[in-house]
């Protein structure tokens, strides 16, 4: 019993290191950069700059299988899957644009530009430039799924528009953990508001 008990402690200890070791890493990966202009009831408001994202677009509109295929065709791209044979560093948090046909999202690490970024083997991989924007945002957290990214993006729906604040209905969701790490999980919806609220806030 008492080479069981362990056995069972080494692997707590190992699987708290692993988490410890996750948590320090997530705070030198570089992040989509933004200001918070006001904190509301349940929701954020912030200003996002214009960045550079590599993005492919699936054919599914199901969360599990659009960030599967789509976070694995991005993967290998960072990993070497290009003209340079360059790995690109990971960035957070992955963005997925919750429509018909998802977009899997990763932005750029800040070094590269159109001219410089390595080119992918994948010719389904683009870059785009997303303007900066107003936006408005609700976190949560835990293990990310259709029904939970649905419940919240309809949470923020309701918050908006008793606030009054009017949006383009492009709801995107954030992810910024890897699957294997186990806490202080941490997930958004976020959308773009309208010319005219973000000219009036």
């Amino acid at each position: 019993m008492k080479i069981i008990g362990i056995f069972l402690l080494l692997i707590v200890l190992i699987i708290a290191a692993v988490q410890l070791y996750f948590l320090i890493s997530n705070k030198n990966i570089e992040q989509y950069p933004y200001v918070v202009l006001s904190k509301n009831d349940g929701f954020e408001i912030r200003q996002y700059e214009a960045r550079l994202f590599s993005k492919v677009t699936t054919s599914s509109s199901d969360y599990s299988a659009a960030s599967r295929k789509g976070f694995s065709k991005l993967a290998a791209y960072i990993f070497g899957d290009n003209d340079k044979k360059t790995r690109i560093a990971m960035t957070s948090p992955v963005t997925i644009s919750l429509e018909d046909s998802m977009q899997v999202m990763f932005l750029v690490p800040k070094i590269y530009s159109n001219e410089t970024l390595p080119l992918p083997n994948n010719k389904n991989i683009t870059h785009e430039i997303i303007p900066s924007k107003k936006t408005a945002v609700i976190s949560f957290g835990g293990w990310a799924n259709a029904k939970k990214i649905k419940s919240y993006q309809h949470k923020l729906d309701m918050l908006l528009s008793k606030a009054q604040i009017k949006h383009n209905n492009k709801f995107l969701f954030l992810g910024y953990n890897a699957p294997f790490e186990w806490i202080m999980r941490k997930n958004e919806i976020m959308v773009t508001l309208h010319e005219l609220d973000q000219k009036s806030q």
